[in-house]
């Protein structure tokens, strides 16, 4: 893929500028993160190669209402925390209350669920690749749209 000079960003619009044999600069557009190569002593008029990359690749981490989520976090990251051997839960779809009595980490194999802590008007919505932490004492509804599959580890 490339793209004509003239519709390059610069540098102040990059999320991450070096300079080393080649300028590199990334930059974020609504779906994807794209990488901009300027070759080193060039005209920004040539054409240069462009690399998209999917940012529902890309882990992003959250806190809302309480509940950490974590979206496609690393296999290296899973991994670390051993979530292929906690023990696993699942359901169909359905409604129903839950307290947790102590802090519970859970990674979303499958499934959508839409979490509305006691008190709240504001729902949070978790899905499969979610990696979840919920904090000790909290009182929500759970409404399960799509049947749940999950590794959890409490404490």
């Amino acid at each position: 893929m490339a793209c004509v000079g003239s519709l390059m960003p610069r540098p102040s619009q990059c999320l991450m500028y070096t300079t080393t044999t080649a300028t590199t600069c990334k930059t974020k557009n609504s779906s994807s993160l794209l990488t901009f190569t300027y070759p080193r002593n060039s005209s920004r008029r040539r054409i240069v190669s462009v690399r998209a990359e999917s940012s529902s690749s890309m882990a992003t981490e959250s806190e809302k209402l309480g509940i950490k989520i974590e979206r496609n976090p690393p296999d290296s990251k899973l991994t670390q925390l051993g979530v292929r051997n906690w023990p696993k839960w699942g359901c169909p779809p359905s409604k129903f209350p839950w307290t947790y009595d102590t802090k519970e980490i859970c990674y979303l194999l499958e499934g959508k669920v839409k979490v509305t802590p006691d008190g709240s008007s504001e729902s949070v919505e978790i899905g499969a690749g979610d990696l979840v932490e919920f904090p000790k004492g909290m009182s929500c509804t759970w409404d399960v749209s799509v049947g749940v599959d999950k590794h959890y580890n409490m404490g």
